[in-house]
């Protein structure tokens, strides 16, 4: 008779986020990309692989171009300046155009 001897392994919770943010500061990111399927899910990786929900998102086709705009508040600047390079890679990208403004504490709440 053979005696199997079975271990445990307790995972442990992840730590809090410790992202920097910037609650004042809404950044709008507005993409032109050629009209291809795999567009879209490409620019939004960016930001859900962050953890970031936008504040809004527009998306529309003029002939064979697809722009795309998303407004995101709470990114810090070295944030955003990082996504916009990594918006600018994507090989269908044409243009990115990457503004920002200071905007009140209680924005995503006026905005219901």
């Amino acid at each position: 008779m053979s005696t199997v001897t079975l271990s445990t392994v307790t995972l442990t919770a992840p730590a809090a986020e410790s992202r920097p943010t910037d609650p004042n500061r809404l950044v709008r990111f507005a993409v032109q990309a050629d009209a291809d399927p795999g567009t879209l899910p490409r620019v939004l990786e960016l930001f859900a692989k962050r953890g970031l929900v936008p504040l809004s998102l527009n998306s529309r086709l003029l002939g064979e171009t697809l722009t795309v705009e998303v407004e995101m508040t709470g990114m810090v600047a070295a944030e955003s300046n990082h996504v916009g390079n990594c918006l600018r890679q994507i090989p269908m990208v044409l243009t990115v155009a990457v503004t920002e403004r200071t905007v009140p504490l209680d924005l995503p709440a006026a905005a219901e």
